[in-house]
């Protein structure tokens, strides 16, 4: 008997060691859903308590990463970009600039840091990749995509927060040659490389999928979604889906066989069902009316809800159909995520709302408050972690408390 029992702990032990601690772009799935429970079903009228804020990380859209122990969170200081990294009292660990950031048209520096127990990675708005140590944000490697892998800029500065399956990192370089590529987490080395359409890329996140056992990774390019075996980087289909200034920087969301995709300026989004090895895609159904340009959508008992760019209202959608079930105009658009059976809505007009989404009602907004910090626009999304809510608007982070 203690034989066993030495012997289950060891494989317990074993799983823990193995199983990697990942913070990435819009939660452990890259779909806006954030497990958490035991989270504030109203907040007071003022707001939920305002724990910390740091006020300093100068332009920028990013979002914050959070593991257990650290913060880290991107910024831009004149033309160098960097990431910091706090504890859970807002307290500086350390500043690690990496090197040249977009300070055009909406300067500051666009992603989230992707954190892989050790180490994290990220795109600059210029092109580069960068592997760095989690202990002091030291850079272990550099790839440019544009001198490394012929990828070329795009008109507001390349933007995609990275996405990982195993010891794969994957990149739209938007060559002609290595149009999406894979990369070693440890080192940068090239590990497959794929055509595509030969098209730029288009400030797409990607996302990887699990249909059938089978791994996907699914990206956008100007004109075309795409999906990929993770393995040996197949394209294994393609699908059109273009639009007015060649944006569309939603993260596509698979659930159930199906996979959903949708971008602004009028376009709207498209489903996608799978066939059973994922060789194959068909199209099941088109809408306009949720025509989100950037800020994301949730699924949530078979209905899609997130915001219309030009249609400028919140829209709930029927997963099955596309047809619209609700829609509401309580804040400006702005970005949505999913926690405990609440959505949490940051408008573009600073605004942050706790909504109930009904199934009579649709948009059932419970309470908001007004972002009290930071300037520019109000792009970043907002992230749940261990019963915390982190809003980023421009040079200030701020951390509340959202437990009941």
């Amino acid at each position: 008997m203690k034989r066993i029992q030495l012997l289950i702990l060891l494989v317990a032990i074993s799983g823990q060691i193995i199983a990697q601690e990942i913070a990435q772009w819009r939660g452990p799935s890259r779909n806006g859903t954030y497990h958490e429970t035991g989270l504030l079903k109203e907040w007071p009228d003022n707001g939920p308590t305002l724990l910390w804020h740091y006020d300093q990380l100068g332009p920028g859209h990013g979002s914050a990463a959070v593991t257990n122990e650290v913060v880290y969170i991107t910024g831009t200081e004149g033309d160098q970009g960097f990431v910091l990294a706090l504890n859970h009292s807002g307290e500086e660990l350390w500043k690690a600039y990496y090197g040249p950031e977009w300070i055009d048209s909406y300067p500051g520096v666009r992603t989230t840091p992707l954190v892989v127990d050790d180490h994290l990675y990220l795109m600059s708005g210029f092109g580069k990749v960068y592997g760095m140590k989690t202990s002091d944000g030291s850079t272990v490697w550099m790839l440019d995509m544009f001198k490394d892998l012929d990828g070329k800029n795009i008109r507001w500065g390349v933007t995609e927060n990275l996405a990982i399956s195993g010891d794969k990192i994957f990149i739209t370089a938007g060559g002609e040659t290595n149009n999406v590529v894979a990369v070693n987490k440890n080192d940068g080395s090239l590990i497959w490389s794929n055509k595509g359409m030969g098209e730029k890329s288009a400030y797409c996140s990607p996302a990887v999928i699990t249909h059938d056992g089978r791994q996907f990774f699914v990206t956008q390019t100007e004109s075309y979604i795409m999906g990929f075996d993770v393995d040996n980087g197949e394209m294994l289909w393609t699908h059109p889906q273009p639009n007015k200034y060649y944006v569309h920087a939603n993260t596509p969301m698979y659930f159930d066989g199906q996979l959903y995709v949708v971008s602004g300026y009028g376009k709207g989004g498209v489903m996608l069902q799978l066939n059973e090895d994922g060789s194959e895609v068909t199209e099941l159904w088109r809408d306009e009316n949720l025509d989100n340009r950037f800020g994301g959508t949730v699924m949530l008992n078979g209905r899609i809800w997130g915001a219309g760019d030009f249609t400028r209202k919140w829209v709930c959608l029927d997963w099955s159909t596309g047809e619209e079930l609700h829609s509401s105009k309580f804040i400006k658009k702005g970005t949505i995520i999913l926690a405990d059976g609440m959505l949490y809505c940051y408008g573009e007009d600073g605004q942050v709302a706790l909504v109930e989404p009904s199934v009579e009602e649709g948009f059932k907004v419970i309470n908001s408050f007004e972002v009290p910090m930071g300037s520019a626009q109000h792009w970043a999304h907002i992230v749940i972690h261990n019963k915390r809510l982190y809003v980023r608007h421009g040079e200030a982070l701020m951390v509340y408390d959202i437990s009941l």
